[in-house]
Parts: structure tokens; sequence; C-alpha cells
């Protein structure tokens, strides 16, 4: 017992010393039992011997890492682990530190660990706590509430899939309760906690509660709006975030009376009106971010000479007008976000004040004149201007090598014009030109610098002409390069490529190029590892032969080359097993070459050989296709009973345009991811599988037209049928209509033309409300029309009915003018006020009188996106 005494007392001696010596203070000991709490709790986690090494037994814990001890007292006061991913459990010696004033768990990983259970109320003392991302999850514990020293309190948390039960929550008890008594807190932070509150409820408890908040963060809190004006007590706020909320609120004017903020951040958290000017005239405001609120409009006011503001961020809104001159006087700006707007006009020139700009996104709006200047924007990162109306040139300034930290211009999608300033490509910091879609037309200049760190340049969709220059292929760090649809021209040979060692993508297409794969077959293996490769009508005579050295490749599109000959079967094995997307469409290819490999393992997604001269039995090729197409070529086997064992995951297969002969196999409703399923113009015969209309629930468009198939449709078409399209044109088939079709709610189109079907108008198809096209012609319909829209006997409406052929067949009676007038979907404008009128007269269809009413456009001529109206009667 004395012993004990007297240790204890030269340790009070130690720290009496140690509060007037700096030397000493750093090398005495801490309190043994403190001490040991800290080793037992590094032994709770299960990560902790290399990130806390430091933590040794024997050592003075004052010393260890994290660890600071108050010097009067010999005490642990403050505790750092942040940042360290910890894991495991957290022992309860933790919270026999009652003197810790300071606790940081941040970004540790405590999965699984319920903060309810863990008795914080024992560390009274504490005035920063910091559990932020620490993995913690459920209910936040009362005994929080009851730290009154509290200055700062960050329990914010972040989704994360590995960590699904790492989420907080504030329901019982809610945010009232828990700050009820922490009124000396001034940050408040509690992102991604889930409180689930209104605005009158948690506007009111944060203002009474808390009253000199500074900073107050509440981002992703399932928060509700509207915004209170309670708020307005907040007078001390610097930092307010409520982002990812759902307030739909209007932002309130009392904000502007916030003098000392500096963030206000509040995106995609359901904003509408205006932004309050007073807002913008906030002399200490450096962030204002209330973007994705498409809701939010208005126009920006005249900005201050003596503005802060370094970061505006309006992207996602539908602020609209110009932008003020005035824009040049925010003299701190670094970031200018405001795309996805409707803003117009042109872009001022004083926007080349902005000396301290390194983000600009001014792309999706409606900006157009010419680029301004940017000889002053030395700090500049990143140029955005894609998919405006912008016209002339690009400023030759923009190639000034002051700009040593721009990565980024993307200027795609406008009007530009003239030449592409070589300058460009010797930008030192520069990642990415993307200038697609444009008006260039002139000569693509060399250039006697090439930026090492350009990686992708896309050229594509412009009318750039001539040779492309030899210097293109010094830019050694590039990755992506396409030329697409330009008017370039010229013989080029693929081994100019060989140097660009980490190019992965390249796209060649739709020029005048006629792209040779060189006559020297040594460079092969040295040539890039090649992800895409896109050469589109590159005049080639044959498949390129590097590419049986391409382990790498997961796209190839040699489309439109009229390449002839047989598809040579090494091109099923190149890309290691990434082989995912093979066109080959429009070729002359007549064969594929030698017996089928083992594909069991190909991860072939789209394979399209549609248009070629192939022949013989359909290829039994890749097992895991998605979109398989073998249309317009010169099949001629039928279709085999195991062929479904190839379409397991297709979801588009079509056959149409050969010369298939047979039945369909029944297999083929095994099929069951597939949704469009093509066989027209064939010679195919038989019935047609009832499994594809009475059982099928993924199938949207079934076209058979153009073939032999005989019997009727089948009858038990199933309540879930997702058909919306059906063509069984030019057959035989005969019989009556199924009621059941009225199954196939999302029915848009159904053609059943130029068959042998005997039966009455199908009046009650009426019920099904998407239908737009509905071709009955050329069969042996009959009877009088009393069941037709309009008529007392159907209440039936076909109200988005745009296109109905009736012609060639036995009806008789008269059609009434109100009945085509209940044709709604065939309506058109005719006026200049914008009133819709029909203009369709009465018809008789009596055998005497068979004129038609309106010429129709056959339904192969249909538009899947916009339908000519129309209705023919001929003949009917």
């Amino acid at each position: 017992m004395s012993s004990s005494f007297d240790h204890h007392l030269l340790l009070l001696l130690l720290c009496l010393i140690r509060s007037f010596s700096a030397d000493l203070i750093a090398a005495a000991l801490c309190l043994p039992e403190e001490s040991s709490a800290l080793l037992q709790l590094k032994n709770g986690f299960s990560n902790a011997s290399s990130k806390l090494a430091s933590w040794q037994p024997g050592s003075d814990c004052c010393l260890w890492d994290g660890v600071t001890c108050d010097p009067a007292t010999c005490r642990v006061a403050a505790l750092d682990l942040s940042g360290r991913s910890l894991s495991g459990g957290l022992d309860r010696s933790l919270f026999n530190l009652t003197s810790l004033t300071s606790l940081n768990l941040a970004d540790n990983l405590f999965p699984g660990i319920r903060i309810l259970d863990l008795p914080f109320s024992k560390l009274a003392n504490l005035s920063v706590l910091n559990l932020s991302n620490a993995g913690f999850g459920g209910q936040i514990p009362a005994g929080i509430g009851r730290l009154e020293k509290l200055v700062s309190l960050d329990l914010s948390t972040l989704y994360l899939e590995e960590l699904p039960n790492a989420t907080l929550k504030l329901h019982d008890p809610g945010l009232g309760t828990i700050i009820r008594n922490l009124s000396n807190l001034k940050k408040l932070l509690l992102d991604g906690v889930n409180i689930s509150a209104d605005g009158y409820e948690w506007c009111r408890a944060v203002s009474a509660a808390t009253p000199g908040l500074q900073v107050l963060s509440l981002r992703g809190c399932s928060l509700t709006g509207p915004l209170h004006s309670s708020l307005a007590g907040l007078r001390s706020l610097s930092t307010l975030r409520l982002d990812q909320n759902n307030l739909n609120s209007r932002l309130p004017e009392f904000f502007g009376n916030f003098s000392s903020l500096i963030v206000l951040r509040m995106s995609s958290c359901g904003l509408q009106g205006s932004i309050p000017e007073r807002i913008f005239r906030l002399r200490n405001l450096t962030v204002l971010d209330v973007s994705e609120n498409p809701m939010l409009s208005g126009r920006l006011p005249h900005f201050p000479q003596d503005s802060a503001l370094e970061s505006l961020v309006l992207s996602g809104t539908n602020l609209s007008g110009p932008l003020p001159p005035s824009i040049g006087n925010l003299n701190a700006l670094s970031r200018l976000l405001l795309s996805r707007c409707s803003f117009s006009g042109l872009i001022p020139r004083s926007i080349a004040n902005l000396t301290q700009l390194a983000h600009l996104d001014l792309s999706f709006n409606g900006f157009s004149g010419e680029i301004p200047p940017m000889r002053q924007w030395s700090r500049i990162t990143e140029i955005i201007l894609a998919s405006n109306n912008l016209t002339g040139p690009i400023p030759s300034s923009l190639g000034n090598q002051r700009l040593r930290n721009l990565t980024k211009i993307d200027m795609r999608n406008n009007s530009l014009s003239g030449s592409i300033p070589a300058s460009l490509f010797a930008l030192p910091s520069l990642l990415l030109l993307q200038l697609s879609q444009n008006q260039f037309s002139a000569q693509l200049e060399g250039f006697s610098i090439a930026s090492p760190s350009l990686s992708t340049v896309d050229l594509s969709n412009n009318m750039l002409q001539g040779s492309i220059p030899t210097s293109l292929f010094k830019l050694s760090g590039l990755k992506v390069l396409s030329l697409a649809s330009n008017n370039f021209g010229g013989t080029l040979e693929l081994d100019r490529f060989w140097n660009l060692r980490n190019l992965s993508n390249l796209d060649l297409s739709n020029n005048m190029l006629s792209v040779r794969d060189g006559s020297n077959s040594s460079w092969y293996g040295s040539f890039p590892k090649i992800s895409t490769l896109k050469l589109v009508s590159c005049n080639l005579k044959k498949i390129p032969a590097f590419l049986q050295s391409q382990d790498g490749i997961s796209s190839l599109d040699l489309s439109d080359n009229g390449i002839p000959g047989a598809i040579p079967g090494w091109i099923w094995s190149i890309g290691n097993g990434d082989f995912n997307y093979l066109n080959l469409s429009f070729n002359l290819f007549t064969s594929v070459e030698g017996p089928p490999p083992n594909l069991s393992n190909s991860s072939m997604m789209i394979l399209d050989l549609h248009h070629n001269m192939l022949q013989g039995p359909i290829p039994l090729l890749p097992l895991n296709t998605i979109v398989l197409d073998y249309s317009q070529n010169n099949f001629t086997s039928s279709i085999p009973a195991s062929f479904s064992t190839y379409l397991n995951y297709t979801i588009f297969l079509s056959l149409s345009e050969n010369n298939l002969t047979g039945e369909i196999p029944f297999s083929i409703c095994s099929a069951s991811y597939l949704q469009v399923l093509d066989l027209s113009d064939n010679n195919l015969s038989g019935s047609i599988p009832s499994c594809l209309m009475e059982s099928s629930t993924e199938l949207g468009v079934l076209n058979l037209r153009g073939n032999q198939f005989l019997g009727s449709i089948p009858e038990n078409i199933s309540e879930r049928c997702a058909l919306r399209t059906i063509n069984l044109n030019q057959n035989q088939l005969e019989g009556k209509l199924p009621r059941s079709l009225a199954n196939c709610s999302l029915l848009e189109v159904l053609d059943l033309g130029n068959n042998q079907f005997v039966d009455t108008f199908p009046y009650w198809l009426g019920n099904v409300s998407a239908l737009r096209v509905l071709v009955l012609k050329s069969n042996r319909f009959y009877g009088a029309p009393v069941h037709l829209p309009g008529t007392e006997e159907s209440n039936c409406t076909f109200s988005k009915l745009q296109i109905l052929d009736l012609s060639s067949n036995q009806f008789t009676g008269n059609l009434p003018e109100n009945c085509l007038k209940n044709l709604k979907a065939m309506m058109f404008s005719s006026s200049d006020d914008g009133l819709q009128t029909v203009e369709l007269h009465s018809c008789s269809w009596e055998p005497a009188d068979r004129s038609g009413c309106l010429g129709m456009p056959s339904v192969d001529q249909i538009s899947s996106l916009r339908l000519p109206n129309g209705i023919e009667l001929h003949k009917c």
C-alpha cells in the first residue's frame, strides 16, 4: 500500500516538474492504468501490430503515436487514431480514459459494432468527438447527447457496399433529443446519418439547441423541407451543407444575412425558384454549389467587385440567359462549373480576366459566337465547352505554352471551324483533346513538339482533309485515337502505329483512306496491344494479319470493307478470352474457314455478320452471345434443333433475308432471355411454335413476315405477354384471331396482312391502349364494321392508332364520320393557331364504292420513333 502510494507520489512530482520544462514533458511517464487501458484497446484491434507499433508495454504512453497527455495531470487528454484502417473490435477499456477531451476514430473499419452499445456518456470531458466513416452502425445513443462540453461532433458516414450495416440513424431518440443539451457546439457534422425529419422539426431543433453553430453539415440525411425560418437564427454559420436531401424548398432570402458564411453547398436537394441575389453579395462566401437542382431557375445577377467567390457550381440547374459581363469581377474564382443549364448568348470576353481559373465547364448549354481569348489563364487545368453552338476558330491563345497545367480540352459537338492549332499537341500537361463533331475542314497540320502526356485525341466527325500527318505518330503517350468520319485520304500503312506503345483504342473509320496491313510482317509482334479497333469503310483488302498476335483485343469492327473470301478460323481465338464484339457486316465473305473451334469459354457478346454472302448451314459459333445478326446472307439450311444451346444469353437474334427452310424448332423457346426474334423473308414453313407467344414473358419483337407458315395464331397467349411488335405479314396463316391477343398490353405494331384469316373486325383490340399500327389488309375479314372505334357497341377508342390498313377484305356497311374522328392519333394540325383538325370524310364500304379515303405507307416504312398517320380502306 505504502509502495503504491510512493509510486503515485513520484509520478505526481514528475508531472509538476514537467509543467515547468518542455524537455521533461516529452520524457515523462503516463499513468499505469491508462497505459494498460490503451494496450488493452490495441489488443482488441485485429491489425494493430504494425499500425500502432509504438504502443509497447513499459514505454511512456504519452509518447505513443496518436496519444496526447495533459502535462498538468499526466492523464491521456487526446486520442487520434484516424485514418489507420484499424479493424476488429473496440475494447471497452477506451471508456476508462475519462480525462479525454478529444477522441478521433475517423476512417477506420469497425463493421458490425453497434454504436448504441458503447458507453460514450462516461467520457464527460469530451469537447471533440469524431467517429466519421469508421463503420459504426445503428441508432446513435442518447449518451452522446449528455456530453455537454462538446464543441465539435462529427458522426458522418458514407455508405459502402462492403459495409451495408455501417449506417447510423437518429430515430429514437431523434436529432432534437441528441443535441438538446449541446449548447456549446460550434461544429455539427452528420453526413449520411439517417435522420428522416421534416423541415419544421430539424430546423427548429438545430436553431434552438445550438445558436452559436458555425459548421452545419447534414448531407444525405433523408431530410425533407421546406426550410423553416427558424434557421435564420444561426447567424454565426460559416459552413452550411444540406446537399443530397429532398428539401423541395426555395433558397431562403435570409441566407443573405449570414455574413460569416464561407461555404454553401446545397446540390441535389430539390431547390426551386431562383437564387436570392443577396447570396451573391456575401463578402466572405468562397464556395457556392447549388448544382443538380433542375427546378432552380432565373438568371445570374451582377457580380460585385469585392466578391470572394472561388468556386461557383451551378451545373444541372435551369438557370438561363447570358453570362453577365461582371463575371470578370470574380478575381478569386478557380472553379466555374455551369454545365447542363439553359444559358445562352455569347461567352463574355471579360471571362479572360479570371486569372485564377483552374476548372471551366460550360458544356451542354446554348452558348454561341466565338470562344474568347485565354491568354491569362496560366492556372487553367480543364476547359470544357462541349455541346453548345460555338462557332469560329479555336483561339490561338489556347495553344499558349503558358498553359502548362492544362490537362483537358473538350469542345466536342459545336460548330467550330477552320484549322486545329498544331500548338495544342505540344501542351506539356495535356491528357485529353476532344474536338469531335465540329466543322473543322482544313488539313491537319504537323507539329514539331509532341506532348508526352497526351493520351486521348478525338477529332472524329469533322471535315478534316489531306493525309494524316506523321507527327501524330510521335505522341508516345497516346492511348485513344479517333479520326473517324472525316475526309482524310491516301494510303495508310498500319505499321505506322507500332511506335505508339500505349495505344489501346484506334478508330480510322469512314474516311477516304486505304488502310493496308503492310508488306513486312516483322512488326506484327511489336504492334501496340489494342483493345478496340474500328476500321469501318477503310478499303481493306483483307483482315489485317497482325490481329493474330493481339491477345488483349475486346472490340473489332471491320464492317463495310468489301473483304472477300473466308472468315479466317483464327479470328475466334484472338483476345485471350476478352473478345466480346465483332462486326464483319457489309463485306463479301462467303464462308467461315475450317471447322468451328471450341468456343465454350468465349466472351463474345455481339456478333454481326449481316449483309455478306455466307452460304451453307448456319454457323454454330459463340455460346454466350447477346446480340447475334446473321441476316442478309445466303444460308440455306434449316434451323438446327441444337441452335438454342447457343442462345443461353441471347437478347437479339436475326436470321432474316436468307434462304432458310424447314420449321422453327420448339427448342427456340428455351432461349429465355430473347427479346427480339427476326426470321423474316426466308422459306420457313410449318406452324408457329405456340411457346413463342403463349409462354415467353421476355420476347418484345416477333417478326416472321415473308415465310410459308401455316395454321393459326396460338390461342392461349399469356397475360404476361411482353410483345410490342408482331409481324406475320405474307404467310399462309388462317382461322380467327385469338381474343388472348389483347393480353399483349404493350403491343404497338400488329401486322397480319397478306394471310388467309377469316374473322370479323377485332374491335376488342381497342383495349390495347398502346396499339399504333394495325394492318389487316389482304385477308378475308368480313361483316359490318359495327364494332369499329366510335360506335356505341364497342366503347373502344384505339386512342393511339396512327396507321390502320383494312384494304382488300370483305367488309360491308358504312363507316360513319364520327368513327374516323375518334381516331385521335391520326389528327394533324392544319391551322396557324395550333388547333388540331381531322380531314377525313365519311366512306362507304359497299362493293360499289371501294375507293380509299387516304393512302398509307407500307408498314416496312414505319419508324419506331415517329409514325406517319394514315388509314387505308381500299377494296375493303
